[in-house]
């Protein structure tokens, strides 16, 4: 499977940074939301076989950080979806993830 990294929150909020005292913590809870904000935006990736949300982990020369990713097989027909869902991401937070960190009630 290939993936594209969809970023660790909605491209217009702010992220927890490698550097934060409480990133171990915080950057999970927000990743989580995020990828459940595109769940709700994308439920088609739910249904399908060859597509799906994943938190991916890498290397940085400060320390380890995480992105929300749309893993896929290449050359499937739902390729086009993956690009169409990397085109059409969220510049923000959305009630239910708001909700989910506590932003509100």
């Amino acid at each position: 499977m290939e993936y594209v990294e969809l970023g660790p929150t909605p491209f217009n909020e702010q992220c927890s940074q490698v550097s934060d005292e409480n990133f171990a913590l915080q950057s999970p809870k927000e990743m989580k939301a995020y990828m459940n904000q595109l769940k709700r935006m994308f439920p088609e990736v739910a249904k399908s076989k060859t597509l799906s949300f994943a938190i991916k982990w890498f290397p940085h020369d400060f320390g380890t950080y995480g992105e929300v990713v749309i893993k896929y097989i290449p050359g499937n027909e739902e390729e086009d979806t993956v690009y169409h869902i990397d085109h059409n991401l969220p510049a923000y937070w959305d009630n239910e993830a708001k909700k989910e960190l506590g932003i509100i009630q």
